[in-house]
């Protein structure tokens, strides 16, 4: 039998959006409803925006079961995002009063957060708080991020479309190249500071109608400039088109983004990341110079996160489970814990949800394993593939307007 509540519940979203974290929302709005919840309140802009008050009735947006639907479909953050880091608690105890305070105000008894790496440390030092402090408010974290770095999670909601866009425009990047009879030279900066999970998904490009890309440099391995420029170089010699896949966060090995090799970096969020970009542009400009062949540098950006219009039906359908799931652990009195995905098996893919520990996920990375890169450390292996291919599998169609996808809009983000 559905454990029932009558206390109210609230629900943010942080750091960078997917093409399906709202589907996480509608996930735990529809499951909070469902089991009696007497009102779902939104953060606009997660902590920072509560740290200001800034919350929303979420039944005054959401009204109808169409409503749900366009939210599932909708990209990018519904609520709006923040990076926001809270401080340890010892430095911090009045601030930490503060949003308790708020909490308090607004009668929560139920506290979720979707997000990432950072996101899980706001869950843990939130439930920590609550813990010393005695108060009966339950955390719990839904996982998102497409560059599929959390612990634990078998992978993460959005890398799995996030890779099936990847693997879409490699494709067609390179059928573009072989349009003109001369050398050239393309290379796709994909996201990835630490962890290669995004670049390695132009793999999936690889099939009967595609060779796939010639190469794939992950951030896990050391880069070598002069090494990676002798290797284009050979391939020039046997083919005229070139396709170089490349995560924006490899590092040479003095520890120095590539990027950082020509542009000065100055934007370094509240987590202390270094915005990256430029990659791409830094090594086309090296082989134009040196090899004097055409050159493009294409960096996805933006564009990887927010591609709903072509969203894998696994992922989404994903998405929307993870966020009922921590619903329904909160509610039967878990906290300070987060939702993870388990493989059952890969043919049938097969996938559950399981709670874990937030403080054994938070501020642990996870990367791509050593054994998943061929030994020249310039691609992937089939293991890789086999695992990522279950998640890229199906679609969902977005709900067409005049000829364009419709998004679900809050007008007070």
């Amino acid at each position: 039998m559905a454990v029932s509540i009558k206390g109210n519940v609230i629900v943010g979203q942080s750091g960078g959006p997917t093409a399906v974290i709202n589907s996480s929302l509608a996930g735990v709005y529809k499951t909070a409803i469902d089991r009696g919840a007497n009102k779902v309140y939104g953060m606009l802009h997660g902590v920072q925006g509560l740290l200001e008050e800034r919350v929303v009735d979420m039944s005054e947006h959401i009204k109808s079961d169409l409503d749900i639907d366009l939210l599932k479909r909708t990209p990018s953050s519904f609520l709006g995002s923040c990076r926001y880091k809270l401080p340890d608690i010892k430095d911090g105890t009045e601030l930490y009063d503060k949003i308790f305070r708020i909490l308090d105000k607004l009668e929560i008894e139920y506290f979720f957060y979707i997000g990432g790496n950072d996101s899980m440390d706001t869950i843990k030092k939130l439930s920590d708080y609550a813990l010393l402090n005695g108060s009966q408010i339950r955390f719990m974290g839904v996982p998102k991020t497409i560059d599929n770095d959390l612990a634990v999670t078998d992978h993460t909601p959005g890398f799995g479309s996030a890779a099936k866009y990847i693997a879409s425009i490699t494709k067609e990047v390179i059928r573009d190249g072989l349009v003109y009879d001369q050398e050239s030279v393309t290379l796709l900066e994909i996201m990835g500071r630490n962890a290669g999970w995004l670049t390695g998904a132009a793999a999936l490009a690889t099939g009967e109608d595609c060779e796939g890309p010639d190469m794939l440099f992950l951030p896990e391995i050391t880069f070598d400039v002069e090494h990676f420029m002798k290797k284009v170089t050979d391939l020039q010699k046997v083919k005229k088109s070139v396709v170089v896949a490349i995560s924006e966060g490899v590092k040479v090995a003095d520890g120095r983004y590539v990027c950082e090799l020509t542009d000065n970096i100055d934007y370094v969020d509240a987590f202390g990341h270094k915005q990256l970009t430029g990659t791409s542009r830094y090594l086309a400009g090296r082989i134009s110079r040196e090899m004097g062949c055409k050159t493009r540098a294409i960096e996805f950006n933006s564009l990887q996160r927010c591609a709903s219009h072509i969203v894998g039906r696994v992922d989404i359908t994903e998405a929307f489970q993870v966020g009922g799931a921590a619903v329904k652990a909160a509610f039967e009195g878990e906290t300070g814990k987060m939702i993870i995905l388990k493989r059952v098996s890969d043919d049938p893919y097969l996938c559950v949800t399981d709670i874990y520990d937030v403080h054994k996920i938070a501020n642990v990375e996870k990367v791509v394993p050593r054994e998943w890169i061929n030994e020249a450390g310039d691609y992937v292996t089939q293991d890789f593939v086999n695992y990522v291919r279950p998640l890229i599998q199906a679609e969902l169609t977005p709900i067409m307007v005049d000829g364009l996808p419709r998004h679900l809009r809050l007008e007070d983000a």
